[in-house]
């Protein structure tokens, strides 16, 4: 039986000082207690109590290398021999520009910034500035950072709910707060829903200036877009001159070197990236076509940020990319390949201890959820999951050695191997026996 009191301690501790007692709200969600990490190495964390994880939260995303990558250790070191931040331009800058360049197929040019936030507001700061237009339009269960011109109720495990039951007419504010005003150029659909998209483009276009879409709803379900969907969307924005954002802070440098709109053969007309791009440096960016990335140039569009492009981040981003593109990128179809045996094993257990569930599964990530339901194809679905029941998996699996994310969201990393699946497997075959017991 693991215990804990070194992480409770500290807890404590940090709220004398520290609000909330995390420096990410989203993490006080971790039962028994949000873990205090000691270190960490390849696919396995340690915590402040001695006890050894096989890590799937991944900070979040971010650490597609693993934790404490040889390469990615060595150049961001070197990096910090020189310097930090200039507030100057470096040679980092141009290497990872181009870089981005060759590897994002929508990418003519690209802007660095330090988050998917910033990021976020650049493009639809770009996309307004582009078209003349207002109106952005976004989809429910969709995550888009927490800015308040776009952040809107999300009903997952550890966000918040409070705006749930707001006016139908009204785009629900993600938390309390946000100005009253500052969602009212957002215009909400549901995602996968072909009809509904169309006739509010075609009948509303002219208000548009962006539609922002996560190329797989990762966060709500690891909802795949139904065949033809991603099309529709670069059809119809074409046709009314609306910019097409693909948020790919998730996808991107997961799905391949050229994200999901590589995957799916998709040229949206911004891409936003971040997360696994910098293998757990902060850093993100905005990519995409010339004529919109133009403003920047020409200084129309102000992109302000002291440490963007950093020396630190730059060079992470640079060695992350570098390692995942080695043998015309073949750590990819190894992820995929062992995460595909992975959820199939996961849904044997499933079946093996009679406990309703579904596991959706791309690429090297998945979203694992008990519900009563044969699949999860949207997110009304998505919404009848059992998410307190998942909560107490989670726990179980913590106690077993294995550490996830609170609401059924999965990651691997190029760290992961056999070894790990299977000793995670005996762990949940485990967890899942005390469940149904």
């Amino acid at each position: 039986m693991k215990t804990y009191d070194k992480s409770i301690s500290r807890l404590q501790a940090a709220k004398q000082h520290l609000a909330g007692g995390v420096a990410s709200s989203l993490r006080a969600s971790m039962k028994p207690v949000p873990l205090y990490a000691e270190s960490a190495k390849g696919a396995r964390i340690r915590d402040v109590d001695g006890n050894e994880y096989i890590d799937y939260l991944l900070a979040y995303g971010p650490l597609i290398l693993g934790h404490s990558h040889d390469g990615l250790n060595a150049s961001v070191n070197q990096a910090m021999h020189s310097g930090y931040a200039f507030g100057l331009q470096h040679d980092g800058e141009i290497e990872l520009a181009n870089l981005l360049a060759q590897v994002l197929p929508c990418a003519d040019k690209v802007s660095l910034s330090g988050s998917g936030t910033e990021a976020v507001m650049l493009a639809l700061r770009l996309s307004r500035a582009f078209t003349g237009k207002t109106k952005i339009v976004r989809f429910h269960g969709h995550y888009h950072g927490w800015s308040d011109s776009i952040f809107t109720s999300f009903p997952s495990s550890g966000m918040s709910q409070q705006a749930s039951e707001a006016e139908a007419s009204r785009v629900p504010p993600g938390t309390f707060g946000q100005s009253a005003n500052s969602l009212e150029d957002i215009i909400l659909l549901p995602w996968n829903d072909p009809a509904a998209l169309e006739s509010l483009l075609r009948s509303r276009g002219d208000e548009i200036a962006a539609v922002i879409t996560e190329p797989v709803m990762c966060n709500s379900g690891c909802i795949q877009p139904l065949p033809g969907y991603l099309e529709l969307i670069r059809k119809l924005t074409e046709e009314q001159q609306i910019v097409m954002i693909m948020d790919e802070v998730i996808t991107g440098f997961r799905l391949g070197l050229g994200g999901a709109h590589e995957r799916f053969g998709i040229l949206p007309d911004l891409v936003v990236i971040g997360k696994a791009m910098g293998g757990g440096i902060a850093i993100s960016a905005v990519a995409g076509k010339a004529e919109i990335m133009q403003l920047v140039d020409d200084g129309k569009v102000s992109h302000l940020g002291t440490l963007n492009g950093n020396c630190i981040s730059t060079a992470a981003a640079i060695a992350t990319i570098s390692h995942l593109a080695q043998d015309n990128g073949a750590v990819y179809g190894r992820m995929e390949e062992l995460f595909n045996g992975f959820a199939d094993g996961i849904r044997s257990l499933l079946g093996k201890h009679g406990i309703a569930g579904v596991v959706n599964q791309i690429g090297p990530v998945m979203h694992m959820m008990f519900i009563d339901a044969a699949e999860v194809n949207d997110f009304d679905t998505f919404n009848q999951r059992d998410s307190a029941r998942y909560a107490r998996f989670a726990e179980l699996m913590l106690e077993e050695g294995v550490l996830l994310r609170p609401n059924g969201l999965w990651y691997i990393s190029t760290a992961h191997h056999k070894r790990d699946i299977e000793e995670t497997l005996d762990a949940m075959d485990r967890a899942l026996a005390r469940m149904r017991s």
